[in-house]
């Protein structure tokens, strides 16, 4: 079929960029995998994944603490920071990544 239609948008450079690696890996241009992602929502009649919040452990979850929980959590925190109890991030998210 020919492609006749223009679709402008804004989007995350970074995150733009990140797909558009991914998909250069699959050999996929960005007009075709978007193309894609409209015809399935065609098919499926709506967004063709879940659309969820994340879940975050209640020992993190900041919107069910009290101020009290939280300066205690930002105060372990500093001391853990100060006395060099620290981890990489890219390898805490990682491992936070695949406990949920």
């Amino acid at each position: 079929m020919e492609k006749s239609t223009t679709l402008n948008l804004r989007v995350n450079p970074a995150v733009k960029q990140r797909a558009e690696d991914i998909l250069s890996q699959l050999g996929i241009p960005m007009s075709t995998a978007i193309d894609m992602y409209l015809k399935q929502i065609s098919m499926v009649g709506g967004i063709p994944f879940s659309v969820t919040l994340p879940k975050v452990p209640e020992s993190i979850n900041a919107d069910i603490m009290d101020e009290k929980e939280i300066r205690e959590k930002l105060e372990k925190g500093y001391a853990d920071f100060e006395s060099g109890r620290v981890q990489n991030a890219a390898e805490a998210f990682a491992k936070f990544r695949k406990s949920i």
